[in-house]
């Protein structure tokens, strides 16, 4: 069973193993229309932990591992993102990153669920930090309704998900990916996650099927994240016309790097690397 009981924070992956967490309690929980949100605070190193539906989602003590990944490969590899979009990510780690970039003059926060802000403002406030922040435009909607009105409007759009279930099943889709697409100025780069090479496997295949329909140019690039299923994680890269490792912004590498804990360039051009069992699974 995943989920907090007797002391304990515990998440099973369907392949039947998973990581255990000792713990203090919840701090909130609710229920939004959409899923059951949970802040539990871990007696750990980790901190507190933001579960969706008993999923984590993120922790305190090592979500760099994931936001520095989502966001600085993909806007490193622009030569002047100023207009990003993140997809989900009301947690704010994504938007955090992203304002570490001086060019950057909006970035719009699509997140269908509310109480997933409120409560990561509240309680994760060194990860929610930049929500205030008067660049920051928050939306509380459907990214899919959403995205299928804008053309031609962002640099950037980082496709920050839940899993390919619940509310975030409809992100998977060739429709929603070529929407994305559209909604992209010349040279914009898309970056979403895209789960755990180790664990998730099929979804993975699906997910690159659909995005290799859509995009000309699709890579996946890889870094550990500690507390996710397998301790491996993955993103795909996605533009028409930007190939990874084509261009890196050495005009904002120095700021970018004094601020980061995992990001830094040799560990970025290393992230395309990928090992034998996921080439030919893609």
């Amino acid at each position: 069973m995943n989920g907090y009981e007797n002391g304990y924070y515990k998440e099973i992956t369907p392949s039947g193993f998973g990581i255990c967490i000792k713990s203090k309690g919840v701090l909130y929980s609710e229920q939004s229309p959409f899923q059951k949100v949970e802040i539990i605070d871990s007696d750990s190193t980790l901190g507190k932990i933001l579960t969706l539906d008993d999923l984590m989602m993120t922790t305190e003590g090592d979500e760099f591992h994931y936001h520095e990944m989502i966001a600085h490969i993909p806007m490193m590899h622009h030569k002047c993102p100023k207009s990003v979009l993140v997809i989900g990510g009301g947690d704010g780690g994504t938007v955090r990153e992203v304002l570490k970039h001086k060019t950057v003059e909006r970035v719009v926060l699509c997140e269908i669920d509310g109480l997933v802000i409120e409560a990561c403002k509240k309680y994760l406030p060194t990860i929610a930090c930049e929500l205030d922040n008067p660049k920051c435009e928050i939306l509380v909607e459907d990214a899919i309704e959403y995205i299928k009105h804008k053309k031609n409007e962002f640099d950037i759009v980082l496709i920050d998900s839940t899993d390919p279930m619940g509310p975030g099943e409809g992100l998977f889709t060739e429709e929603f990916y070529t929407n994305v697409k559209n909604s992209l100025k010349e040279g914009g780069i898309v970056a979403a996650q895209s789960e755990s090479p180790f664990v998730n496997k099929s979804e993975i295949k699906k997910m690159y099927d659909l995005l290799k329909k859509v995009f000309p140019i699709t890579a996946t690039y890889t870094s550990n994240i500690p507390t996710y299923p397998g301790g491996y994680w993955a993103w795909a890269f996605c533009s028409e016309t930007v190939k990874p490792l084509s261009y890196f912004a050495d005009d904002r590498y120095e700021d970018i790097l004094k601020t980061c804990k995992i990001y830094n360039k040799d560990y970025h051009n290393a992230r395309f690397a990928l090992p034998n069992y996921l080439k030919e699974l893609l």
